[in-house]
């Protein structure tokens, strides 16, 4: 097996039209498809990042909420590259999202910062090398 690279990740939001507002106006996701699924009673709307890779935007009634933040068994976090973490992180918070402070990969010596989507899922942006 070979795998080439991430194709998707799928987020399940407890407020579909606030999370939805979220990843395409905050973050400027791109729109590929958006579909209603009468028999699930859910909104499935397909978001693409410039590389291609995509996240599945679900709702569903009555999810259960995250365990805890961010050391809940299964998936931690997602992270996105950014060429400039600290304009990133000044532009998302002229949109009213509270980013945490910037720090530094001990490892790598890249700046790197967390915010939340809508639902408290942790969010990374993390600078590209120079």
């Amino acid at each position: 097996m070979h795998l080439h690279r991430i194709h998707h990740v799928a987020i399940i939001a407890s407020d579909y039209a606030r999370s939805k507002d979220f990843y395409t106006r905050v973050l400027g996701l791109r729109v590929v498809a958006e579909a209603y699924r009468e028999a699930r009673d859910s909104w499935k709307l397909d978001l693409a990042l410039p590389d291609g890779t995509q996240i599945e935007l679900f709702s569903f009634p009555s999810p259960p909420p995250r365990p805890s933040r961010p050391e809940a068994r299964g998936l931690r976090h997602l992270a996105f590259e950014v060429t400039d973490v600290a304009a990133s992180a000044a532009e998302l918070e002229s949109l009213g999202v509270e980013v945490e402070p910037l720090r530094v990969d001990e490892y790598t010596g890249r700046r790197f910062t967390f915010f939340a989507d809508p639902d408290g899922l942790p969010i990374e942006l993390y600078e590209t090398a120079a």
